[in-house]
């Protein structure tokens, strides 16, 4: 299937072509390294398997994060999970460091502690405002972390992963979200889910079937069922149109698709049971939509 017109920008890091990063990938920058070379507007795009966690010490500015708008002043801790559509707008001079990491590292660390994990499952815009010694922690840490990245000093490599381990501990506690214990059931049903939501994402235009994404993943459509309601709260098929819901939002706020180019996109065959779809689950029409997002 061809690409579709204007599609949602994807990069390395913003500007940079695509491609695949290396399984420990780590890079630390200010966000003015990146954002004055843009006039400090960071356009909506995507990042296939990278995640970006930025402290915002002074200066402000307007996240988009798929298509909800966060304003923001220092000092503020946003989170942008890999395959998310965000952008920034910041003030002139905005102070601050971006740490992006692969996704794979990300999830060797959170073999070591879940709550890593969890940090990265919504994109977040969070104040600090209220506990001064959040920010000064990350005010601390994180030139320490750049340093390890660009100097040859022995035992950096080491030094930069407990670096960022401090980065991302204080990110969960400035954000309250202590990992709690949990049965080996548990986690065994959330891997299950973790692992149907990353087939959805590689089949998401194919019109698979719940029965086919169980067999796909070795397990009865009724174990799929019952990890997704205790994970999620929903079934799967509920989890599946929300995924698409969110692409078709994707296309028709960020590109020039016209609805039916967006129902194809997806795989809907009727661009009028698209329609429907869609009507049903957000509210409004496609149409609708798209002009109130434009306003």
């Amino acid at each position: 299937m061809t690409e579709p017109r204007a599609a949602i920008p994807r990069f390395f890091l913003y500007g940079e072509p695509p491609r695949d990063a290396d399984e420990r990938f780590l890079h630390v920058e200010t966000i003015a390294d990146r954002s004055r070379l843009y006039e400090w507007r960071i356009r909506p795009h995507a990042h296939r398997d990278l995640h970006q966690l930025l402290v915002i010490f002074t200066g402000g500015g307007e996240m988009q994060a798929e298509t909800q708008s966060h304003s923001f002043n220092a000092p503020t801790l946003l989170i942008a999970p890999a395959g998310v559509v965000h952008g920034f707008a910041f003030a002139a001079e905005t102070d601050g460091y971006v740490v992006t990491l692969a996704d794979t590292l990300l999830r060797a660390l959170a073999r070591e502690e879940a709550a890593f994990k969890r940090l990265f499952l919504a994109p977040t815009c969070a104040s600090l405002a209220a506990d001064p010694t959040h920010a000064q922690e990350f005010a601390d840490i994180l030139p320490k972390l750049r340093r390890e990245l660009v100097w040859k000093a022995p035992a950096s490599g080491a030094a930069a992963a407990a670096r960022l381990m401090t980065v991302l501990v204080s990110a969960v506690r400035a954000l309250h979200a202590p990992s709690e214990p949990t049965s080996a059931a548990s986690n065994a049903r959330a891997a299950l889910v973790a692992r149907f939501r990353e087939k959805v994402e590689s089949h998401l235009r194919m019109e698979l079937s719940i029965a086919q994404y169980a067999k796909a993943l070795s397990v009865t459509p009724a174990r799929l069922r019952a990890a997704c309601l205790e994970v999620t709260g929903k079934p799967p098929a509920r989890v599946l149109e929300e995924r698409l819901l969110l692409e078709a939002k994707r296309n028709l706020t960020y590109t020039n698709m016209t609805v039916a180019e967006t129902a194809y996109y997806l795989g809907f065959s009727d661009p009028a049971y698209f329609s429907r779809f869609f009507s049903k689950h957000a509210g409004e029409s496609p149409a609708t939509f798209r002009k109130r997002m434009a306003r």
